[in-house]
């Protein structure tokens, strides 16, 4: 994968699950493109990928495929993939969307919680808490799925569920996870949450989710701004 103007980590991260490779190559993909690791216009070798993730050609191409499908990249014919264009609208479409379908289930969620659950919720939010201070990307990655796993299957509504973790695959949690300001702010959304799930403030609730959502969009907007995305 070559990139003339955004600097790139020497190595890439380990790819950490294998149900299907391909799958995990689109993730690491998409988590470079809307970071603003690659930027839109620039070329995604097959071979140069395969070679960084230590993987075959297959799933590399297999994965942008299913990036393509996903309006991120384009095929150029006879030159390959290139990164298609990605707007501040684009942007804040995918975090409001997000956004609404998670105030929704956290609403519901609230309506069924129970003083077990709420104890759950407070002993990931503090282990999520250690994570951010010592810079743990991995724990944190894994603590804030966690977190929101269990309001959406407490909300009972699988198919709206379903379409909430679609839509988070455009999350860059790579970013998100070593900004250390946004580890404090979702460990303190995360307070306000539970303490508004415990008072049964179901409209609360659901909006501190939201919140948190539309503060993800402004965030990477603003590095996207930094790094010259848009120049």
């Amino acid at each position: 994968m070559t990139s003339s103007a955004t600097p790139r980590p020497k190595e890439a991260r380990a790819l950490r699950r294998r149900p299907q490779l391909s799958d995990d190559v689109a993730v690491h993909v998409r988590n470079l493109i809307m970071s603003g690791g690659v930027r839109p216009g620039e070329f995604i070798r097959l071979d140069e990928t395969a070679a960084e993730l230590g993987v075959s050609v297959t799933p590399v191409r297999e994965a942008l495929l299913t990036l393509r499908s996903e309006g991120l990249v384009e095929l150029v014919p006879h030159r390959g993939y290139v990164v298609a264009a990605l707007s501040r609208g684009d942007i804040n479409d995918v975090f409001w969307l997000q956004g609404q379908i998670a105030e929704e289930l956290t609403s519901r969620a609230t309506a069924a919680i129970d003083q077990e659950t709420l104890d759950e919720l407070r002993a990931i939010n503090a282990k999520l808490a250690r994570a951010v201070e010592d810079s743990d990307a991995a724990r944190i990655e894994d603590l804030e799925f966690d977190f929101h796993r269990i309001l959406n299957r407490l909300a009972g509504a699988a198919k709206l569920s379903r379409f909430l973790l679609n839509a988070t695959r455009y999350t860059p949690v790579h970013f998100y996870s070593a900004d250390h300001g946004w580890g404090d702010a979702a460990v303190a959304s995360h307070d306000r949450l539970i303490a508004a799930m415990a008072s049964g403030k179901a409209d609360e609730a659901g909006r501190e989710s939201r919140a948190h959502f539309l503060d993800g969009a402004q965030r990477l907007i603003k590095h996207l701004e930094e790094v010259g995305i848009w120049d």
